[in-house]
């Protein structure tokens, strides 16, 4: 219906010029095509005009110039047989290529929409002029409104909230305060109060998200050579060393698995196998999740659950949702969806326990385990694999038994099988076509480099190649050797091109590489400032007890924190206090950093602890409650099985029978 040109313009005005009166519109049509009110661009038309969100909300002489004389001529209007002042929404949205569309979330917006429902199906004429039924409503949206000082006053602590100012003050706040008022004594003077200050700087600015996570990140690539604690070359050095090379070369291997879509295949084969006819819940949740945990033993756990939640979810997209099915298979089915959505993000977490790639705090472990303990063997991929598999396999096994015993039950194969058989699986798979060449290399490469890994460091009786080199080569040089390959190898596609260009680079998680440089320089810090002695004071209980109580008790402490932080940060907190710990109270380090290591990944209790939990939880088919309900019988047995498996065969892969 064509609308009064000149309350259509005030309507679209106000929408541009107040953002926080109508803060985020969808390009929804549910109303007509092309409804009313409220504006979300498509394209950057507008700037052309100088009507950008954000800008002066009163220019002078916006209703005098629009709309220009062509857009009223445009073919299909008909100014003379209608109102002089109408205009049809779907030439308007052709012409600014926008969408006018409402999505109030407000209880004055969704006031207004009913307003504007009972506008829209009045008279052109009519449009906010004052019959007799609705006499004394005032126009719909006006551009000038007096608000009243409340709510002035609750927009502009909004507009405040919103840009961040007050968690962006929070940083540099507690670090103010606690230089000026924490006397921690000791004799290192002012270094250990002024590195506990940058230390709730940080961790302040990565909890509340002030800023973005990689220049949060970057602090202390400043604050610590300000407040005195290191050199600036010495924290630089932290940002790149051979661990940083080996999550860079990952890094870019996993993007050349997801460019060539390796990983999709691979799970659509194995979910193939798996599925069964008829289809079989359980084994369908195998399929899943240990393709899941297969692929995180090899990329980061974050990244592969972005890369296997879509295709779980595709799977799920056969499903009804919202009261499509029907009684209690509808039910079946929906808690057959929460348990593969969970598999996914759980088995991401348990197959990075195995190898060092797969996940952030492997490396942190790695990091300050050769900075703290230079003259201690490394950990290296090999022996960690040694110890972190059979863990792993533990876990997972964990993990399918209390997915299975949750979310399926004898009729949960009869609800899927309505929906889900083998056909819809090979339908997928042969999209894909035959393996390319591109893709073979891609393998050839990635399965070379798992080779080289493990053959690097065998045994002190049969060494392996490394010692060709005179071990000046570590495991960051060979994943940066074969990543390398990468862009040398031709694809087979077309002439000249190779199977990775810098250009697929650009998608490179440098905040989870600057996270890690940060966390490599804030346990330097710990370390040369003596915070570490004096916070481990505090767990000095735990000397002379048996290993029985030092191993669950250093996890459960870490497993705690984890699940309020980022698995990464919370390795960066802990693990410099137990290295500390683990010279005062005499035991050897691995029991109690290793221990720290672990409970940090087992954050599987609430979306803030992982990535990969928000990943599932914004699928909408998990709650909280589910996560809880799933991640506290995990969190159990991860906590038992490392009591048991780190005296036992960590003490052999380790060497913990000589003490620190």
């Amino acid at each position: 219906a064509p609308l009064p040109q000149q309350n259509l313009f005030k309507i679209v005005t106000y929408y541009v010029y107040y953002p926080t009166r109508a803060e985020s519109y969808s390009l929804s049509t549910s109303y007509y095509e092309r409804s009313m009110i409220g504006v979300a661009t498509e394209t950057d038309s507008w700037s052309d005009h100088g009507m950008r969100r954000g800008r002066d909300p009163s220019p002078p002489n916006f209703l005098a110039v629009w709309p220009p004389a062509h857009l009223l001529a445009m073919p299909g209007t008909n100014p003379a047989a209608e109102s002089s002042s109408g205009i049809y929404l779907g030439h308007l949205s052709r012409h600014f290529k926008l969408r006018l569309a409402i999505r109030p979330h407000r209880r004055r917006h969704a006031r207004l929409s009913k307003t504007t429902t009972r506008a829209m199906e009045k008279p052109a004429g009519s449009f906010g002029g004052s019959s007799s039924e609705d006499a004394g409503t005032p126009l719909l949206l006006p551009v000038h409104r007096d608000d009243d000082a409340t709510t002035t006053a609750s927009s502009r602590l909004r507009a405040l909230l919103a840009h961040k100012y007050p968690a962006i003050a929070s940083g540099p706040v507690a670090c103010a305060a606690i230089c000026a008022l924490v006397d921690l004594g000791g004799a290192h003077g002012a270094a250990p109060r002024n590195m506990l200050g940058v230390l709730a700087w940080v961790f302040l600015w990565w909890a509340t998200d002030a800023v973005p996570l990689a220049v949060a990140s970057m602090a202390p690539l400043f604050l610590f050579p300000a407040f005195g604690i290191s050199s600036a070359d010495a924290v630089a050095k932290a940002y790149m060393d051979d661990v940083i090379a080996l999550v860079l070369g990952s890094f870019i291997l996993a993007l050349a698995i997801e460019r060539y879509h390796i990983h999709r295949r691979l799970a659509l084969n194995i979910t193939l196998r798996f599925c069964g006819d008829p289809v079989r819940p359980s084994l369908l949740l195998l399929g899943i999740t240990g393709t899941t945990a297969f692929v995180s033993m090899w990329i980061h756990n974050t990244a592969c659950t972005v890369m296997m939640m879509p295709v779980a979810t595709g799977i799920l997209q056969r499903f009804p949702r919202g009261g499509a099915g029907q009684g209690e298979e509808e039910d079946e089915v929906r808690r057959f969806s929460k348990a593969v959505v969970l598999g996914v993000v759980y088995a991401s977490a348990v197959g990075g326990m195995a190898t060092l790639t797969g996940t952030g705090v492997n490396i942190i472990l790695v990091g300050m385990w050769s900075a703290y303990f230079p003259e201690k063997e490394p950990i290296t991929f090999s022996s960690w694999m040694s110890f972190g598999l059979p863990m792993a396999l533990v876990m997972f096994l964990a993990l399918w038994v209390t997915l299975c015993f949750m979310y399926c039950s004898n009729n949960t194969g009869k609800a899927l099988s309505s929906y889900l058989d083998g056909s819809h699986l090979r339908r997928e798979l042969s999209l894909l076509g035959p393996m390319a060449f591109a893709e073979k290399m891609v393998l050839a490469v990635f399965g070379g480099l798992i080779v080289l890994w493990m053959t690097r460091n065998l045994t002190d009786d049969i060494p392996g190649w490394g010692v060709l080199f005179h071990d000046q080569v570590g495991d960051g040089t060979v994943t940066i050797m074969m990543a390398t390959l990468l862009f040398i190898i031709p694809s087979g596609k077309k002439e000249g091109e190779k199977l990775m260009d810098w250009n697929k680079c650009r998608k490179l998680q440098w905040n989870i590489v600057l996270l890690l440089g940060a966390g490599f320089a804030i346990a330097d810090g710990f370390r040369t400032s003596g915070l570490t002695g004096i916070l481990s004071d505090g767990l000095r209980f735990l000397e002379g007890a048996p290993t029985l109580v030092i191993v669950p008790v250093a996890c459960v402490f870490s497993g705690v924190i984890t699940e309020f932080m980022s698995d990464d940060s919370t390795t960066t907190l802990v693990l410099p206090l137990f290295a500390e710990l683990a010279r005062s109270v005499e035991v050897h380090p691995a029991l109690l950093m290793i221990s720290g290591a672990v409970g940090a990944q087992l954050s599987y209790l609430f979306p803030t602890g992982s990535p990969s939990n928000v990943v599932g939880f914004s699928t909408g088919h998990i709650t909280i409650k589910d996560l809880v309900a799933t991640g506290l019988p995990l969190k159990v047995v991860g906590v038992a099985a490392l009591t048991v498996l780190l005296p036992t065969l960590g003490s052999v892969i380790f060497g913990m029978d000589n003490k620190s």
